[in-house]
C-alpha cells in the first residue's frame, strides 16, 4: 500500500525527466493516481510507462502549447498540437468554464490531443466550478461496427458531472464497450482472466483471455446501442472538431504514432438555468428516493453515479498490481531515478 502523495511525486519525477514542465507533470501524475484511488487501475499508474514511451518517441510533445483556432464567444475550437492529453483537456475545461461565466454556457472543441486518463477527472473539475459538465472523446478502434467483424470503432468514452447537494457531485463516466479496454489491460497486469461476455478473439470467438481480447474485439455495451453511441461520440469528438476519427486514431499504448484524438467539452453554468438552492434540494431528493428503493437479492446498497469513487478516494493509501509496480521500477531505471522507499518495500 502506497501513499498517493508518494506516487504522485514519483510520477512527477518521471515526467519532468522526459521534458514535461513540473506543473503539467503534477497534473498528469495526480490524474493517474486519482484513478487508482477511485478504484480504476485501468486508468491509473499503469499508463505512465505508455506515456513515457510516447514522449521518448516524439509521438506526444512534452511541452503542451494549446492554440485557439476559433473564438466564437460561447464556443471555441482549440488545437492541442499533440501535447499531453491531460494538460490539453484541463486547459479546455478551464476555457469552457470561463466562457460559461460570460455566456451561461461554454462549448469547447479540441483537436489533435492525446489520451487524457479518466474523463471524470475533468468533468468533476468543471462541476466544482458550479457548472454541469459533458465531455466526449474518441479513441483507437476497439470494437467492430454492428454487423462487422473488424474493429474500426473506438470505445469513445464520455462523462457527465453535475454539482451536488449535501453529498457532492453526481458523476457518470463510461465507455461504450461492455467494459473499458483499460480494464482488460488491468486484468492482463494482474495476470487474471476476464469475465465471459467482455470480448472476442481476433477469430471472432468469445474469450476470457485478456491478451486475446486486446488483440481481438471488445463487445459493445447493450449490443447495437453501444455501437451507435460510440459512433456518435466519434462524430462529436473527431469529425466535428476537425481531429482524427475511426482507424486514424492511435491509442496511448502505441509508442510511436501520433494519437490524433479529439474531445468536446460543454460547461453549463448552473445558476443560468436553475436556482442553486432549489436544484440542490431536488437533487438530494432524487438521490434519497433512488437509494430508498428495495434491494434486489445479493445487493447491500444502491449507489448513485460517482458515489463509489468518492468513498474509495477517502482511503489514505493506494494498492497497485505487481505488474504495474514492475513497470514503475523499469521507469525508475530508464529515467535514472532513485528507487523510492515504497518501491523497495513493495518488491520485498
Amino acid at each position: 500500500m502506497i501513499p498517493p502523495s508518494e506516487l504522485i511525486s514519483f510520477g512527477v519525477a518521471v515526467l519532468t525527466s522526459l521534458g514535461v514542465p513540473e506543473p503539467d507533470a503534477r497534473l498528469v501524475a495526480d490524474s493517474l493516481v486519482t484513478a487508482d484511488a477511485w478504484g480504476h487501475p485501468s486508468h491509473g499508474m499503469l499508463r505512465l510507462e505508455w506515456y513515457a514511451d510516447r514522449l521518448r518517441s516524439g509521438a506526444m510533445r512534452p511541452v503542451t502549447e494549446v492554440t485557439t483556432v476559433l473564438d466564437g464567444g460561447a464556443v471555441a475550437v482549440l488545437d492541442g498540437r499533440d501535447g499531453v492529453g491531460q494538460v490539453v483537456t484541463a486547459y479546455a475545461a478551464r476555457d469552457a468554464v470561463r466562457r460559461a461565466g460570460e455566456h451561461g454556457v461554454g462549448v469547447v472543441a479540441v483537436r489533435n490531443s492525446n489520451h487524457f486518463g479518466t474523463a471524470a477527472y475533468f468533468t468533476r473539475m468543471i462541476a466544482a466550478e458550479g457548472c454541469v459538465a459533458l465531455l466526449t472523446t474518441n479513441g483507437s478502434p476497439a470494437m467492430a461496427p454492428w454487423g462487422g467483424r473488424e474493429k474500426s470503432v473506438g470505445a469513445n468514452p464520455w462523462s457527465i458531472a453535475a454539482p451536488g447537494g449535501r453529498r457532492g457531485p453526481v458523476v457518470l463516466d463510461i465507455a461504450n464497450t461492455t467494459v473499458a479496454r483499460g480494464k482488460i489491460y488491468a486484468a492482463l497486469e494482474r495476470e487474471q482472466p476476464i469475465p465471459e461476455g467482455w470480448a472476442q478473439s481476433a477469430a471472432g470467438v468469445p474469450t476470457t483471455d485478456a491478451r486475446a481480447a486486446i488483440d481481438g474485439l471488445i463487445l459493445p455495451m447493450a449490443g447495437h446501442k453501444g455501437y451507435g453511441i460510440s459512433f456518435m461520440m466519434d462524430v462529436l469528438s473527431g469529425v466535428l472538431t476537425g481531429s482524427s476519427y475511426a482507424t486514424d486514431v492511435a491509442g496511448p499504448y502505441v509508442p510511436d504514432r501520433r494519437s490524433g484524438c479529439g474531445h468536446l467539452l460543454l460547461a453549463l453554468r448552473l445558476d443560468a438555468v436553475a436556482d442553486p438552492a432549489d436544484y440542490a434540494r431536488r437533487l438530494d431528493d432524487l438521490i434519497d428516493r433512488t437509494k430508498a428503493v428495495p434491494l434486489a437479492p445479493g445487493y447491500d446498497e444502491i449507489f448513485y453515479p460517482g458515489e463509489i469513487e468518492d468513498r474509495n478516494a477517502a482511503a489514505t493509501t493506494v494498492r497497485l498490481p505487481g505488474k504495474t509496480l514492475r513497470g514503475l521500477e523499469r521507469l525508475a531505471g530508464t529515467c535514472a531515478l532513485p528507487r523510492p522507499g515504497w518501491m523497495s518495500a513493495c518488491s520485498s
